[in-house]
């Protein structure tokens, strides 16, 4: 008999379905030859302190640091779970051949392994490993099965994590508690958890904070002008000075306007690439406020359902191969309805009659590892929720704009003179919309978006003066742009000076879109999309991780929202303040830990290596803790 093992109980049943194993049994299903069961997430978990050593049970500085010679694993102290795992484990006892189904990621090949390792598992192991959960994607990964010891490099990276995550959570966590806590028991005690990601991750809301709370504004007074309806501003800058200000001001009041040049400059813009898991999250949050949290449980309920694919994924590429399945799910798309109105109909028939698109920036098997980007499968989704929905929009649309032309549009910008004063003022016109036609809803306009000032002035976007080829047009591509009248060269006339005094602006709050690009780029503030993909590698925590970390400095009351910004609170100002070792704080050098584990998964590094460099820091955070003789506390943030 072949044994199946899925994540869950609800992928259990679809494969069960498909293989003909139709009889239930107590865990698992049955037939045609097959015995499907199911794991749910995580049946076993690393061995705790008080399993290695009696003494390691109580919390003791003593006792630090606590490092296992041999790390071990046991099933999770649950009755449910211990349930599940005997029914496991009598299944494999008796099986000819295992095939692991589990979520084809790290986390996922690290459920299995375990479980199979508990149960003395020694017949034959063959790995399912597909991208997406329709009929015809399981069909073909039971088609094309792969040998376990092919996903070895996955499962020791894995590995490496939970027994990293081990070393520094459970001695840096009893470290600081008992060296820098309120030292109280019982339900009064307080737990300073520090962990790889979490603390650097905190660390940097935290630097934000102080940032923001230690900024003094300073004024400073902005020349400007109205010249047919128009505002152009004095290319000199800000004035520090108010006194500097009314000088410049004086030297044009009633004297004329004179257009000085008129430069009109094309450019291009190419579609947004299509979605990883960091980059959804991010859009959610900013369109939707979904934290991403909610992101991750909602595209992970799509895939589940078989409407999108693989979620928990860190490129924005797709192989080669999926471009000939492109067509079909594009008919998939044209047959989509919400509440008797096909949302991507005309979108899809625009693209019908010749050869769909194929450019590098989507189709590129050597930026694809495990999984490709996430897109839709062609299923048409049926009973969605208002948050689904939102979700499976933004892949669709995303999905569908990567096969439309560049967006072309002329940038004009105006130069004019008062006196010795130069203003300029910049605008964008949208010549043909290629991609952003995927983007304008029902309602839109034709006529491109002005902006106003009090006095009714069309003003030109801030992000026009960026140089159109690798800005853009701008964040948004539902957003329409300025545009100008038209100026000619040598023109002149009345207009109305002003000068504004103005203020500077802190920093703005870590929102959880911002929060997580810092976490996807180990702090650093990348706006460009080819540079920030060069940065993930060494990103601090794995795109289906970064959710559950902010939630959890939540849940430890480090960080609280404020609508949608987040702030530290004292205990976590405190907690950083008092960690003095670069190596718990720093996203840095946290990103290169990450590095290293993904090496380990590409068989580019060793992980013997890297727990044994954890080993030794883990040693020397310990050994510096202790030698700190200040006698400083962190109070407790009081619970809302």
């Amino acid at each position: 008999m072949k044994v199946c093992i899925a994540e869950k109980p609800s992928v259990a049943r679809d494969i069960a379905r498909i293989l003909g194993a139709t009889s239930s049994r107590d865990g698992y299903m049955e037939g045609n030859g097959y015995q499907v069961t199911w794991t749910f997430g995580h049946l076993c978990e690393l061995k705790e302190p008080n399993d290695y050593f009696e003494n390691w049970k109580y919390w003791s500085l003593a006792a630090l640091p606590m490092v296992p010679a041999r790390f071990g694993i046991k099933v999770i102290e649950d009755e449910g779970i211990k349930k599940q795992f005997s029914i496991i484990e009598k299944l494999y006892q008796g099986a000819e051949e295992i095939i692991n189904c589990g979520d084809a990621g790290q986390e996922g090949e690290l459920i299995q392994r375990w479980v199979m390792q508990k149960a003395r598992v020694n017949c034959p192991v063959k790995r399912l490993w597909i991208s997406s959960m329709t009929d015809e994607a399981i069909k073909q990964g039971f088609e094309n099965l792969k040998d376990q010891k092919d996903y070895e490099p996955l499962y020791l990276a894995g590995l490496s994590r939970a027994i990293g995550d081990w070393l520094l959570g459970m001695n840096a966590t009893r470290l600081y508690t008992l060296k820098y806590g309120n030292n109280k028991y019982g339900k009064d005690a307080q737990v300073l958890s520090i962990g790889r990601v979490q603390t650097p991750t905190l660390a940097l809301i935290v630097e934000r904070q102080k940032e923001i709370d230690n900024f003094k504004p300073e004024p400073y007074w902005v020349l400007a002008t109205i010249y047919r309806e128009t505002q152009f501003t004095a290319t000199k800058g800000k004035f520090t000075s108010k006194e500097e200000g009314e000088a410049a001001f004086s030297l044009i009041d009633g004297k004329p306007f004179v257009v000085d040049s008129v430069t009109k400059k094309k450019g291009t813009e190419q579609p947004k690439q299509l979605y990883d898991l960091t980059s959804l999250q991010v859009d959610c949050n900013r369109k939707f406020g979904y934290s991403a949290e909610m992101t991750l449980n909602t595209i992970q309920s799509l895939y589940e359902r078989k409407y999108t694919t693989y979620p928990r994924v860190d490129t924005q590429y797709l192989t080669d191969d999926v471009y000939s399945q492109c067509p079909q799910i594009m008919n998939g798309m044209f047959q989509t309805a919400f509440a008797g109105k096909k949302p991507y109909a005309e979108l899809v028939k625009k693209l019908g009659g010749k050869p769909l698109l194929k450019s590098k920036r989507v189709f590129d098997s050597s930026k694809v590892t495990d999984h490709h980007a996430i897109i839709p499968t062609g299923v048409v989704p049926q009973g969605l929720s208002n948050a689904e929905q939102n979700v499976f929009d933004l892949i669709v649309r995303r999905f569908i704009s990567v096969f439309y032309p560049d967006c072309k549009f002329s940038t004009t910008t105006v130069i004019g003179k008062v006196d010795e004063i130069e203003f300029k003022t910049s605008g964008k016109e949208i010549l043909d919309e290629g991609w952003r036609v995927v983007y304008k809803t029902e309602d839109a306009a034709s006529s491109l978006k002005e902006g106003s000032n009090e006095g009714g002035a069309k003003t030109a976007t801030a992000d026009s003066l960026a140089t159109p080829s690798s800005e853009g047009i701008g964040e948004n591509p539902e957003e329409k742009e300025t545009t100008l009248p038209t100026f000619v060269k040598g023109e002149s006339g009345p207009h109305t000076p002003t000068l504004t005094e103005k203020q500077t602006t802190p920093p703005k709050h870590y929102t959880e879109a911002s929060l997580l690009r810092a976490m996807e780029t180990a702090g650093k503030l990348v706006d460009d999309e080819t540079l920030r993909a060069a940065l993930k590698e060494n990103g601090i925590g794995r795109p289906s991780s970064r959710a559950g970390i902010i939630e959890t400095l939540f849940k430890r009351h480090y960080i609280r929202r404020k609508k949608k910004n987040l702030e530290a609170t004292e205990t976590g100002i405190a907690l950083i303040d008092t960690i003095k070792e670069k190596l718990l704080t720093s996203a840095e050098l946290t990103g290169i830990w990450e590095k290293k584990l993904r090496d380990i998964e590409h068989r580019k590094y060793d992980a013997g290596q890297f727990i044994n460099e954890l080993k030794e820091q883990i040693t020397m955070i310990v050994n510096d803790v202790l030698a700190d003789n200040s006698n400083r506390k962190i109070g407790s943030e009081p619970k809302p």
